[in-house]
C-alpha cells in the first residue's frame, strides 16, 4: 500500500504544483490561516482516491469537514493537501502534500510529497524511512549547544543553538530532522493532527525521539484531532529539549 499511497501523494503534488503561480481564489479561514481554491481541488483529489484505496479508513483533513465516526474506526486517512500554504501563496518550494495512514492510534504510513523541492518522503511503521529513494538516518548529535534548529531567527535564550532555513511546512521542517538536516524541531502551541502525521512516522523510522513539546507520546485519529506541541531531537538532545522547554511549553499549555 506504501507505493499506491506515494504515488497518489505524488499526483497531488503535480496538481498543485501545476496551479502554483497561476491566478486561484485565496481567503483566509480564520485571521492568519489562509487557504486557497488549490488547497480544495487537492483535498477531494486525495479524498476520492485515498477513500478509493482503503474504504473502511476514516477521513480527517485539514479542508474537510470532520467526519463525526472516524475517530471510532481502526484505520484514518489524515491528510493536509498542502502544508505550508503560506509558502505555496508566494511561490516559494516550502510546502508538500502530507498523507498519513493510522491504524489503533499510530501512523502506519506516511508520506510527503514536496514537488517544488524535488522530494518524495515516505516511511512504513518498522521499515525505515526514505527520500528519494534514499534511507534517511537522524545525525548523531549528542550535545544540545550548538544544535541545528529550523528558524527565521532564535530567541535570546536559546542563542547557544543554530538557526538553519526553515521551510513554511513544519512537516518539511520535522524531516529535515529524519535527514539529518536539522538537530531539532519544537513548536509550543496547540496544533493539529494533520500537520504532523506523517512528518513524526518518518522522523521515527529515521531514528528520532518524537514527542509532544512536554515529552508526552502522541496518539492519532483522536476526538480533537489535536495536539498540544512538538517536539523531534536526535535520541541524544531530546531530553536536554524537553528540560529547555518545559518552563515554556508549561506556560503555554
Amino acid at each position: 500500500m506504501l507505493e499506491d499511497v506515494a504515488n497518489i501523494a505524488a499526483e497531488a503534488g503535480r496538481i498543485a504544483n501545476g496551479r502554483c503561480g497561476s491566478a486561484y481564489r485565496q481567503w483566509e479561514k480564520v485571521p492568519g490561516h489562509p487557504v486557497c481554491e488549490v488547497d480544495l481541488e487537492v483535498d477531494a483529489f486525495l479524498r476520492e482516491r485515498l477513500t478509493a484505496l482503503d474504504p473502511d479508513a476514516g477521513w480527517l483533513s485539514e479542508e474537510t469537514l470532520d467526519d463525526s465516526d472516524r475517530y471510532e474506526r481502526r484505520r484514518a486517512w489524515v491528510v493536509d493537501p498542502i502544508d505550508g500554504t503560506r509558502d505555496f501563496l508566494r511561490g516559494r518550494p516550502g510546502w508538500c502534500v502530507s498523507v498519513a495512514l493510522v491504524e489503533d492510534r499510530v501512523p502506519i504510513i506516511g508520506v510527503l510529497d514536496a514537488p517544488a523541492r524535488g522530494e518524495h518522503w515516505r516511511a512504513e511503521l518498522g521499515s525505515g524511512a526514505w527520500r528519494n529513494g534514499e534511507r534517511l538516518r537522524v545525525s548523531g548529535r549528542t550535545e544540545f549547544p550548538g544544535s541545528r534548529v529550523p528558524a527565521d531567527q532564535l530567541p535570546r535564550v536559546d542563542s547557544d543553538l543554530i538557526a538553519v532555513t526553515r521551510p513554511n511546512s513544519i512537516a518539511l521542517r520535522i524531516a529535515m530532522v529524519a535527514a539529518g538536516e536539522a538537530d531539532l524541531v519544537a513548536t509550543l502551541r496547540w496544533g493539529f493532527e494533520w500537520d504532523i502525521a506523517a512528518a513524526v512516522l518518518i522522523a521515527g523510522e529515521a531514528g528520532a525521539t518524537v514527542t509532544g513539546a512536554l515529552g508526552q507520546p502522541f496518539a492519532f485519529n483522536t476526538v480533537s484531532g489535536a495536539a498540544f506541541g512538538v517536539l523531534v531531537a536526535t535520541p541524544g538532545i531530546h531530553a536536554a529539549a524537553v528540560e529547555r522547554l518545559r518552563e515554556r511549553a508549561e506556560a503555554a499549555v
